[in-house]
């Protein structure tokens, strides 16, 4: 899918010298590129057993709600602390600069219950590992964990062996 490369914009120094910033607005401001997106994640996602979608804050709903949709499932947001006013369940992550923390509804995952996860970008990986521990930890199946974009130069991939992982593009440098 490195056609999907010239929707995504490219700010280098941002949010601090030597980071490269993957701007993904001029993605979604372009209906050919937004379209081609969902799509395409939703043909990686034909055929797979998905009770349910799950988006992690704040790009991940912008993808998993439509892919939910597409799919015919649910979907279920996983949100900064304070968000939702129900009671949660909250997993702490590590982060370059400190500790986050994310939320989601208790009685949001049932037993045995298949997920799919969805955000826009995998680099790390911490983030979206914290939310397979939430799903995981609430008794649900993670069937899958999937990107728009990858930055496989970090290598965030390492942190879900065992789980299916995609993406649609990959800058590996």
């Amino acid at each position: 899918m490195d056609e999907l490369k010239k929707y995504i914009r490219e700010v280098p120094d941002f949010p601090k010298p030597g980071i490269n910033f993957y701007d993904i607005t001029t993605l979604l401001k372009d209906a050919e590129g937004l379209e081609m997106t969902i799509d395409s994640m939703t043909e990686q996602c034909r055929g797979m057993l998905i009770d349910t979608v799950v988006g992690i804050e704040s790009r991940g709903f912008i993808f998993g709600a439509p892919l939910a949709y597409q799919l015919g499932t649910g979907f279920i947001p996983v949100r900064k602390p304070k968000k939702l006013p129900h009671e949660t369940a909250s997993v702490s992550y590590e982060l370059e600069y400190g500790t986050d923390s994310l939320e989601i509804h208790k009685d949001a995952i049932g037993q045995g219950h298949r997920v799919l996860i969805v955000d826009d970008l995998l680099a790390t990986g911490g983030t979206a590992r914290a939310v397979v521990n939430l799903i995981e930890g609430l008794g649900g199946k993670v069937a899958g964990v999937h990107f728009v974009i990858e930055l496989g130069f970090l290598n965030g991939r390492s942190k879900f062996d065992g789980y299916d992982v995609k993406s649609l593009v990959n800058y590996s440098s």
